[in-house]
């Protein structure tokens, strides 16, 4: 997990500034020009109730009437202009910042470990990516905004204020100090609350992200009610969070309500005896008044981006953790050319471990360039491990993993994983056309390249059949296809790559007869000429692999061919022996006739069904 940091307010501002603000300075000065138009004609249409009043109202003055009328429509033109234009300005810079910082976030977790991913998941790094970086880009746009039109503002209505009567100004603002200390115990609560709701909209983010992926498994477990009691109380806990944390930001207008009827009520009873003694006009009077009350929205609106402000500040610690988590895997400054042929693989004397828990002890064995090497042996023996290690996904702990002769660490990781095409029982595709699955964004392609990768991996043969051929989407994770025609497409894509290291695991175990016919056939074609590496549970699908490695608890223990290995005895043979059972006549209850099979031929062992019915009803 990543380390939980407490970042001030003050170095997250300049984070932000250094990142992502000081890139667009040239459009945020003409936007603090308009901000400062804008707050300056506040003080301007305060300034102007003194003549309004004085000249106008009281002394009568003709000529003044239409001075004041048109300076007052000039003031509120230029309003409109500079407010439309900041508020363009600001979205723009605000909306940019936040796409910036979106895509070096997401950048920068994809550059992390299978380690780190395994521990923060999808749900969390979405709602960091996507609701915490939206956060930040609303609230800054109204920081900048605050910090620009109303500070401005509100010191040019002060410096009006105190031109009137400093007296005045000092007691409309008596009751300042005593909002200090509950203000500055709001933010810390507010920061609190803002966090904990961050981390359950997280903790909401990835109990989505299970519910919609485990959707079929839940309905065939009748899970719905569980799933929905699970999320109903996380809910209950985040809206609680999130009132609180509301209550925590409306609090601190409300603190500047009170101190600001405490100053109004101040000056009125000083400055109205001074009126009623003829020793200020009802111009200043009003001019005063009015300045301070327009002081009375930027106060409020400053108020609440503070509040606001702890808010962002919570989501940008989530942020700022993530990209200050460091990268445990990186490339060499000086790293060697990646082999381009003859890339053997060898592991030399490889431990891993996990913690205190050590899943590879002095592992060794070497596949051969242009050779199949299959790996067996029990789950948990480390066979899946061997695969993170040879693409960097993960590295050894002690021992070097070599292809080619080069050290894998010597190499950049971008180079390092070129040589790999990988063919797995999970085929991932994505939401997108099955031309773009293939090419995976490659402009390079020709037609009669894609076509013969197309034939080659059998997709043609079920291409006919989709409406939009090779436009057509996949759907979710290729949901719009079935799982020999997925498997189809990720052997069409790693063909097209044409690597000189293929890694096949368990591609066929999850189809059915016919399906795993087809694509054991695609993968034969595939594998021709290449480094090739099969971890296989079948065993009939590795017969004729040029060297069998069989695996125990992180050691390879042996390793040889498919008769080699049978005619030792030990743990292969003992795998054989529990996959297929000698015999002339066996009784294939699936069907319910009896076929004739060959002595030594293969025969599957029941399966769950075939399992049950034994149980109960014998053989």
């Amino acid at each position: 997990m990543i380390s939980e940091k407490t970042y001030t307010s003050g170095a997250l501002m300049r984070w932000l500034w250094r990142d992502y603000l000081r890139r667009h300075m040239g459009k945020l000065a003409i936007a603090v020009g308009f901000m400062v138009l804008e707050g300056a004609s506040l003080g301007a249409m305060a300034k102007l109730m003194e003549p309004m009043f004085d000249r106008v109202f009281v002394a009568g003055e003709q000529s003044w009437l239409l001075i004041v009328g048109f300076v007052l429509m000039g003031i509120f033109l230029i309003r409109a202009v500079s407010g439309v234009a900041q508020k363009v300005l600001l979205t723009r810079i605000a909306q940019r910042s936040a796409a910036d910082m979106r895509i070096d976030l997401l950048d920068r977790m994809m550059q992390q470990d299978g380690a780190f991913h395994q521990t923060h998941p999808p749900g969390f790094l979405v709602q960091r990516v996507q609701s915490d970086v939206n956060a930040v880009g609303d609230v800054w746009r109204a920081i900048i905004t605050g910090a620009g039109r109303d500070f401005i503002g509100l010191l040019v209505l002060l410096g009006v204020a105190v031109s009137i009567d400093p007296i005045w100004a000092l007691l409309a603002c008596i009751g300042i100090p005593l909002m200090v200390l509950p203000a500055a115990i709001a933010q810390k609560f507010v920061r609190r609350r803002a966090r904990e709701a961050r981390d359950l909209g997280a903790t909401l983010s990835t109990r989505l992200d299970e519910v919609f992926h485990g959707i079929v498994q839940i309905k065939l477990n009748a899970l719905e009610a569980y799933q929905a009691r699970q999320y109903r109380d996380i809910t209950k806990d985040f809206v609680s969070t999130e009132v609180r944390t509301a209550f925590g930001s409306s609090a601190i207008p409300a603190m500047i309500d009170i101190i600001s009827g405490i100053g109004f009520m101040a000056v009125i009873l000083y400055g109205g005896s001074e009126i009623i003694s003829g020793d200020k006009t009802i111009g200043e009077f009003m001019t005063f008044f009015t300045a301070m009350g327009f002081t009375f929205n930027p106060l409020r609106r400053l108020g609440a981006i503070s509040g606001q402000w702890q808010t962002a500040a919570a989501a940008l610690e989530r942020i700022k953790e993530l990209m200050d988590a460091p990268l445990s895997q990186t490339s060499p400054q000086n790293p060697l050319a990646a082999p381009v042929q003859d890339a053997d693989i060898t592991l030399e004397d490889v431990t891993l471990s996990f913690g205190e828990t050590e899943v590879l002890h002095g592992l060794s064995l070497t596949a051969l360039a242009g050779q199949t090497t299959a790996l067996v042996g029990a789950s948990g023996a480390g066979k899946s491990t061997i695969f993170n290690l040879l693409t960097r996904l993960l590295d050894p702990t002690t021992g070097v993993v070599r292809i080619g002769g080069i050290a894998t660490t010597d190499m950049a990781i971008p180079d390092l994983r070129t040589l790999f095409s990988v063919v797995s029982q999970e085929a991932l595709l994505f939401d997108e056309t099955l031309r773009e699955n293939i090419v995976l964004g490659r402009t390079d392609v020709t037609d009669g390249a894609l076509k013969a990768v197309l034939d080659a991996a059998f997709v043609s043969d079920f291409l006919p059949q989709l409406e939009h051929g090779l436009d057509t989407r996949v759907g979710p994770r290729g949901s719009a296809l079935s799982g020999g025609q997925r498997q189809r497409v990720v052997i069409a894509r790693a063909l097209l790559r044409n690597t000189p290291v293929l890694l096949l695991d368990e591609a066929t175990s999850a189809l059915d007869a016919q399906s795993e016919q087809v694509v054991q056939d695609a993968l034969d074609r595939l594998s021709q000429g290449r480094t090739t590496l099969v971890i296989a549970h079948r065993l009939s699908t590795i017969r004729n692999a040029d060297k069998i490695i069989v695996m125990d608890r992180g050691r390879a223990v042996d390793e040889g061919t498919h008769e080699e290995l049978l005619e030792r005895g030990g743990i292969y043979a003992d795998l054989y022996r529990l996959q297929f059972r000698d015999g002339k006549i066996v009784a294939d209850r699936t069907k319910g006739v009896l076929r004739r099979r060959d002595p030594g031929a293969e025969e599957p062992q029941p399966n769950l069904l075939q399992r049950i019915g034994q149980h109960f009803f014998g053989s």
